[in-house]
């Protein structure tokens, strides 16, 4: 898993993995998992899964960059606390799926929660294929 900052405010996290190394066939069997995967959270709580791909694709002045075949966000929210009105300008959070030829990209933003990063990154580690123990 990879971190940056996108537009050089916003830490995302980002994993890419190729098609080979998952089980996953499309962006809708990822995003199933994954909202399993916030079900059975303690603490997560499901919100919705947003089209982004026909979303921007339907607009009159939407762009979809060329190799981007299909992306979705599933979104739910950690709300562990609520300190302060301003904390909603950080929730709820997404995760995003993106398809490319060859490849599916996870990313998400930087939650100001360790646990919330954790659950997230460990969500997004499951799409990867895990090796088949041989015994013997």
């Amino acid at each position: 898993m990879k971190r940056t900052l996108v537009q050089e405010t916003y830490p995302v996290f980002t994993l890419e993995v190729d098609k080979e190394e998952t089980d996953y066939d499309s962006v809708d069997e990822i995003i199933d998992h994954l909202k399993s995967c916030v079900d059975a959270h303690r603490v997560s709580r499901f919100i919705a899964v947003f089209d982004h791909y026909s979303h921007t694709r339907e607009l009159a002045e939407g762009h979809v960059d060329e190799h981007i075949l299909d992306a979705k966000n599933v979104v739910f929210c950690f709300g562990i606390t609520l300190p302060c009105p301003e904390v909603m300008a950080v929730r709820p959070r997404s995760i995003g799926v993106v398809e490319l030829a060859d490849s599916f990209i996870i990313t998400f933003m930087e939650a100001p929660m360790p646990v919330a990063n954790s659950a997230m990154e460990a969500w997004a580690n499951t799409i990867i294929k895990q090796p088949v123990a041989v015994t013997g």
